[in-house]
């Protein structure tokens, strides 16, 4: 690989990483057929609501951070959960 090359890749490889961190967190309450979860859904910078993840084709999961499964006390740092399987989904203050 020529130097050229070099800074051709790292640069591809540096630009096409998103800063996720940009987006906004919420807190959401989950349910599905088998069990609730609440936790914090990362709405990312181009998109501006919950619906807006929600209605995005191209992903089939959404991701929840610090989740509570059914109520209980211990949090799980990360879940995915499966968009066909979501009964309802709610904002919390």
């Amino acid at each position: 690989m020529t130097e050229t090359e070099k800074r051709i890749f790292i640069h591809h490889t540096r630009r096409e990483k998103p800063n996720m961190a940009a987006g906004k967190k919420v807190h959401v309450k989950v349910r599905t057929a088998y069990a609730s979860y609440e936790g914090f859904l990362l709405i990312p910078p181009m998109r501006k609501r919950v619906s807006d993840v929600l209605n995005e084709e191209d992903r089939n999961f959404i991701n929840l951070t610090d989740v509570q499964v059914d109520g209980s006390n211990e949090k799980v740092p990360y879940i995915s959960i499966n968009k066909d399987m979501i009964e309802s989904i709610s904002e919390k203050s």
